[in-house]
């Protein structure tokens, strides 16, 4: 018996990354999964996103896992394909208990350089994004009248402030704004909304050129190397580490969807190896 027997999980920035280790993470405890991604790049961010193929191959883990799982490609600034995706998914699998808001985007700048293209892209991506999703979701998490849980993914930038980040932090604290009023708004149906903040996590959105050379500028892009940015991520956390895997994050979130907290709801919780109390 998994956690998760009998539950259908809706997942954001399914094709790769945090997304898929979500997926996975739940599909072994049980979960048939709607895996959504955008699966295009965004011109003002400097690391290509997630393909059709990464997310097929999101499609084929889970399905090796011995779970259902629907997928579309998504972008989650669209109303109208991002519902007809969590629509069609539901119809599918059935019921809908579970959603994911993962989908996210990294970019850099200070802000007298921060443009409106830059801003316009993160403020709907990280955060309007994260409010479409929930909305399209909400009448399938009500629909069946037994609760259901939300994940909304922070950031430690969702807590403090980090330089050349403002659009990002900005994003990342108002989804904590959406998770203090959700879990209100939604308690009544039995419905739980939390949110994680990872440090940063080794994945794509970490490891690229763009990134690493926003922690090293004095020398060019293509020559800083991992070794180079690692104890300058390290200097960030309490404990003696750089990045934390996604199966960290997948872990806490299993925590948060599962009965195990049926009673937590309205909380931020860091997994960030001591990020935030630093």
């Amino acid at each position: 018996m998994g956690k998760l027997d009998g539950k259908v999980a809706l997942v954001t920035g399914a094709a790769r990354g945090q997304g898929r280790s979500h997926a996975l993470r739940l599909a072994q405890e049980g979960a048939d999964v709607i895996a959504v991604d955008g699966c295009a790049d965004v011109p003002t961010v400097g690391y290509p996103m997630a393909t059709e193929e990464n997310l097929a191959e999101t499609v084929r883990q889970v399905e090796a896992l011995d779970r259902r799982v629907v997928s579309r490609v998504a972008d989650v600034r669209d109303t109208a394909a991002l519902t007809a995706a969590v629509d069609e998914g539901v119809a599918e699998l059935g019921r809908l208990d579970i959603v994911l808001a993962n989908a996210g985007i990294a970019s850099f700048a200070p802000v007298e350089d921060l443009d409106d293209a830059m801003w316009d892209d993160m403020i709907g991506i990280n955060l309007t994004g994260v409010f479409k999703t929930v909305r399209a979701a909400v009448p399938h998490l009500r629909a069946h009248g037994q609760g259901g849980a939300i994940v909304l993914t922070s950031s430690t930038a969702g807590i403090k402030g980090l330089g050349n980040l403002a659009h990002y932090v900005a994003a990342k604290h108002g989804v904590v704004g959406l998770v203090k009023t959700f879990a209100n708004e939604l308690a009544p149906d039995m419905i739980r909304v939390n949110s994680v903040h990872p440090t940063a996590v080794s994945t794509d959105m970490i490891h690229n050129r763009k990134t690493y050379g926003n922690f090293v500028p004095d020398k060019p892009e293509d020559e800083v190397t991992q070794d180079d940015v690692a104890p300058l991520f390290q200097g960030l956390n309490a404990m003696p580490v750089p990045w934390i895997e996604s199966a960290d994050v997948s872990n806490a979130i299993l925590w948060l969807v599962s009965d195990d907290a049926r009673y937590v709801t309205g909380v931020q919780l860091p997994v960030d190896a001591g990020s935030v109390v630093k």
